[in-house]
């Protein structure tokens, strides 16, 4: 991947991007390919996962059996080179001492960020997920509506090559014709859940996943995507026709060599270089963005990581989608005497209600799944069906206790075999040894299945994060102080997780290997743990409530907008990355049509 060094940069840019996972790729991408010039800012090194993505070695030839370490939480493969929950020499700190008060940050310094490893399950948000607060009166309506998401999602579906089907189910929003691709098939202790949890009136789907289980139609596709641009259309034909599919082999957390799943290293920056619009400046670590009398953006100020010294570039405009609280981050820090609080931050509300997804888990054994035949379930790396909330209008007439919902992963499976495989199974042999062991090995290996709930949070105030007065990162830059609570209605969702876990795997007429949490505080995972944080820079219709508009744009600085996960009102159960690239893609068009008419 061709880059530049800090000495290469131009005097001026039209776009900046502070950023290269799902909403830096995506914005860069779109700016690019329309003709304007782009400088795209990565904090972390280059990675190239067509020459570093480890595709056939077994979890056994890795050290410690591949399993997870402080510095690579999610096994020695998995695609996250640099980066994690903690990051050496890049601390954040938390208000409280509470381990239920504190939030876990995941940062991945590398190319393509996050887009690297994550699960790539790509769900839409529906119509109620856009306005919320008029279904139920709690937490913030979007300044739009899923109408006017839709066509983006159609793009990104199309562009990036997502698998899945329609299923015509309550605000789980299906997808035009020619926008997924079809989905593989349900793995048999998939098929056993989807058999038994209907008789429980739970719907078993399969699930939509942002890897190729086809070749992309680049006959086809390109002129959809961009329908009154030809060199685009060429460019991403081209970089479709190197993409192959999935063949079913590899987890998907490792990233991918051939290109059938979605990495932004992969899918967005390849054809935005091809088309002669984007320079990259990796190891780039921004540290404000900088501005003129007038209270215009002009550029950013970053610490050149191999020199350990400061440079400044220029650009028309600047977006920060460097994950939504390192660009918090990076507006609390951009302080003048005309923003004395931070950038963009007149409402007093950059770094305010914060999100991250409620999560729970639960595993069972199968006895049904026991001692079958000999075959490859590998799969696409990730689960392959999964459960979408069916209880809307349960929840709606307000019988549920908590007001909003959550879908459900499970893994189950005779894949890749790791430490799980034979390793604490006492709980259902009593310890083994041996020969015993070996055969024990044999007859559980597939049988167990674990289920995670995946859901709402709704946007609180005692969720937010600010600098700490006092702390600073490696290269002298102040670092985020956070304070987290879940409410109520998070933990009692949390508990209603475990229940619906322990009734699938019972109507299974399998056993759960320790009893359902009937304390929801108990059952919920850590504020961050599922590395899906939201919001902290919203969206709003009033400058006085919000920090950005519809667009992306924020209200005090127009050429100044945030394209991740910051903007969000709400954090759906649907995973927050599919939208991310839709608001992204929705505000460049809008910036760049902005640009045209001379408005930034």
């Amino acid at each position: 991947m061709p880059l530049i060094t800090a000495s290469k940069t131009q005097p001026t840019y039209d776009v900046i991007v502070v950023g290269s996972g799902a909403a830096g790729g995506q914005t860069a991408y779109t700016c690019a390919m329309e003709g304007a010039k782009v400088l795209m800012l990565e904090a972390g090194r280059n990675y190239d996962p067509v020459s570093e993505t480890p595709m056939f070695q077994i979890n056994g030839q890795a050290p410690l059996r591949g399993s997870g370490t402080p510095d690579k939480p999610f096994g020695f493969y998995d695609a996250t080179v640099d980066g994690g929950w903690q990051v050496p020499g890049e601390p954040y700190t938390s208000a409280s001492s509470d381990p239920r008060r504190q939030f876990w940050w995941w940062r991945a310094r590398m190319m393509g960020g996050r887009t690297n490893h994550w699960g790539r399950i790509s769900l839409r948000n529906g119509p109620y997920d856009f306005k919320p607060r008029s279904r139920d009166g709690l937490g913030f309506d979007w300044p739009l509506s899923y109408e006017d998401v839709a066509p983006y999602y159609d793009k990104v579906e199309m562009l990036v090559g997502i698998y899945g089907d329609n299923n015509n189910l309550e605000n789980t929003p299906d997808s035009p014709p020619g926008c997924l691709q079809p989905p593989p098939a349900l793995r048999a202790g998939e098929q056993y859940a989807r058999a038994k949890a209907k008789a429980l009136g739970i719907p078993v789907i399969p699930i939509h996943r942002a890897v190729l289980s086809v070749r992309q139609d680049a006959e086809v596709l390109p002129a959809r995507i961009h329908p009154n641009n030809p060199k685009a259309q060429r460019l991403l034909a081209e970089a479709m026709r190197g993409r192959a599919a999935c063949f079913w082999a590899t987890p998907c957390g490792r990233g991918c060599s051939i290109k059938a799943n979605y990495q932004s290293t992969t899918v967005h920056l390849p054809p935005a270089l091809a088309s002669g619009n984007l320079d990259i400046l990796p190891n780039a670590m921004a540290r404000e963005v900088t501005t003129d009398e007038q209270g215009r953006a002009t550029g950013v100020s970053y610490i050149d990581k191999a020199t350990g010294q400061e440079a400044v570039v220029r650009g028309r405009v600047i977006v920060l989608a460097a994950s939504s609280a390192e660009s918090v981050r990076i507006l609390l820090n951009s302080k003048s005497a005309r923003f004395p609080t931070g950038l963009a931050n007149s409402s007093g509300l950059v770094g305010k209600y914060i999100m991250d997804t409620v999560g729970a888990s639960l595993g069972g054994q199968i006895p049904a799944l026991e001692n079958l035949p000999l075959h490859n379930e590998d799969g696409a790396g990730g689960g392959h069906a999964y459960v979408p909330w069916w209880l809307y209008r349960e929840q709606h007439a307000g019988k549920l206790g908590f007001a909003r919902g959550y879908h459900i992963e499970f893994g189950s499976g005779r894949q890749m075999p790791g430490l799980a495989t034979a390793a604490g199974l006492e709980w259902l042999t009593r310890g083994s040894y041996g020969r015993q062991f070996k055969e024990d090995a044999r007859r559980y290996y597939g049988s167990l299945l674990g289920f995670a709930g995946r859901g709402e949070m709704i946007p609180n105030e005692d969720s937010w994060c600010e600098l700490d007065p006092e702390v600073k990162d490696k290269w002298g830059i102040p670092v985020l102080r956070f304070h987290w609570k879940w409410s109520d209605h998070e933990t009692r969702q949390a508990a209603h997780m475990q229940k619906t876990f322990a009734e699938i795997i019972e109507a299974m007429g399998g056993r759960v290997r320790q009893p359902p949490e009937a304390d929801g505080a108990a059952a919920i995972e850590p504020g961050g743990k599922i590395i899906h944080e939201v919001g902290g820079t919203i969206m709003g219709t009033d400058a006085r409530k919000s920090v950005t508009n519809q667009w992306c744009q924020t209200w005090d600085v127009k050429n100044l907008f945030v394209t991740d996960g910051g903007p969000f009102c709400s954090n759906a159960d649907k995973n927050p990355t599919l939208t991310i690239m839709a608001l992204a893609w929705r505000a460049s068009d809008y910036l760049l049509e902005e640009l045209r008419k001379g408005n930034l």
